[in-house]
């Protein structure tokens, strides 16, 4: 399933995407509805926050220093959750999409009208959104500072330290890949901020000129977040049913639905339209659509990502160790189901030696060290992003 148009290296049935900024023209698909299930990542989204702040504003430099206290007192989104082996799926989800970033956005000084920084535009922003639904607010509230007064809102690009940040990925995995140094894990405490540092809020530039050339642009109406948005859930639908049909004969209402709802918000709608896509749960994924980003180099000053995908069936042949009773109905092999540790073990054994234990990097998603031992069909089920997609950052650890 590899495009012409990708830059792909395939090596032994695991496609390393050297990700060059060109939107790809791929299939892709995926949702998810509340299931409850046995699931040993209840500390999924631990690292997203509610702030108090909900809504940006200018401040002054006096209000800013006191609106950072408030940063730190983001809330742990699973807080509510009772951490028991047992736990609903759909609250997991919930949190997932309750989950929010403090951000601080200032305009490019070199597009600045002023000598000095313009006050900064700070929101919680939901760790599922896309930054360029961001832009129109932004368009507005830096208009009287911009030096090119006919900019648009679909000319601004966003900017972390130096790098260009690709809009076709959700906002949470972004900051989780550039700036999400110290994500939670089970040993956190329930009352602490995982991420009590200086990376909250995450301070990003936004710009309405000199658009990079590794970014593929955007439009006015939004057709092309749209279509990169679709275009990924058709992949998501193919790779869990082997075929895209689902997607493709959602009606335009739902189609658009879908999308309107993850811009939103709106988990109910979401779940409604992604249940028409999702197998029932008496019938297991054909593969498990999960993307693997590696480690970014200390000095990366390009926005160029490598990321590793594989078909991955929800279950694999169980070890001579396990049970005898885990039997396939239907071959009548002895299964188990596919976890994270035997995914990392399998496509990076020189980073995850063991498939139990992280000894030299950890995944995380959502901010949150996921365990090695979570089922990756239920990972998937519960805390995918819109898209379908679970996108698993690989962090070394020491």
């Amino acid at each position: 399933m590899v495009n012409e148009h990708d830059d792909w290296e395939v090596m032994l049935d695991i496609e390393i995407l050297e990700d060059t900024g060109v939107l790809e023209d791929r299939l892709a698909g995926g949702t998810l509805t509340p299931v409850a299930s046995n699931i040993a990542c209840v500390e999924i989204a631990r690292e997203s926050y509610r702030l108090k702040t909900c809504e940006s504003q200018r401040v002054s430099s006096n209000s800013k220093h006191g609106q950072s206290k408030h940063w730190k007192k983001g809330l742990n989104v699973l807080s509510h959750i009772k951490m028991e082996n047992r736990v609903s799926l759909g609250s997991i989800q919930k949190a997932v999409w309750d989950g929010r970033l403090p951000l601080e956005i200032v305009l490019a000084s070199s597009e600045s009208r002023t000598f000095d920084k313009t006050d900064p535009y700070l929101i919680a922003y939901p760790r599922i959104s896309y930054l360029p639904s961001l832009l129109p607010k932004l368009r507005a509230f830096f208009s009287n500072f911009l030096i090119e007064p006919n900019s648009q809102s679909h000319d601004g690009w966003f900017e972390f330290e130096g790098v260009p940040l690709k809009w076709h990925y959700p906002v949470g995995l972004l900051f989780d890949l550039y700036a999400g140094a110290d994500p939670a894990s089970k040993t956190a405490r329930d009352n602490e901020s995982p991420n009590d540092g200086s990376s909250l809020p995450w301070r990003l530039i936004v710009h309405f000129s000199d658009w990079p050339d590794d970014l593929v642009r955007l439009d006015a109406d939004g057709m092309v977040m749209n279509d990169a948005f679709i275009n990924s859930v058709k992949e998501a639908d193919f790779l869990r049913n082997g075929t895209a049909k689902g997607i493709m004969s959602l009606s335009k209402e739902d189609s658009s639905g879908l999308w309107n709802a993850v811009q939103e918000i709106d988990l109910l709608s979401f779940q409604r339209i992604s249940s028409i896509l999702l197998p029932q749960l008496s019938q297991p994924f054909r593969n498990v659509p999960i993307r693997i980003f590696l480690p970014l180099p200390l000095d990366a000053e390009s926005s160029s990502l490598k990321v590793v995908q594989s078909p991955l069936p929800p279950s694999i042949p169980a070890s001579s160790m396990q049970s005898s009773q885990m039997l396939n109905s239907r071959s009548g092999s002895v299964i188990q189901p596919q976890t994270v540790g035997t995914v990392l073990h399998t496509l990076l054994p020189n980073l995850f030696p063991s498939r139990r234990t992280p000894v030299l990097a950890k995944p995380v998603l959502h901010g949150t060290v996921i365990p090695m031992s979570a089922p990756i069909e239920e990972l998937v089920r519960s805390s995918a992003y819109g898209d379908g997609w679970a996108y698993l950052v690989v962090r070394m650890m020491g």
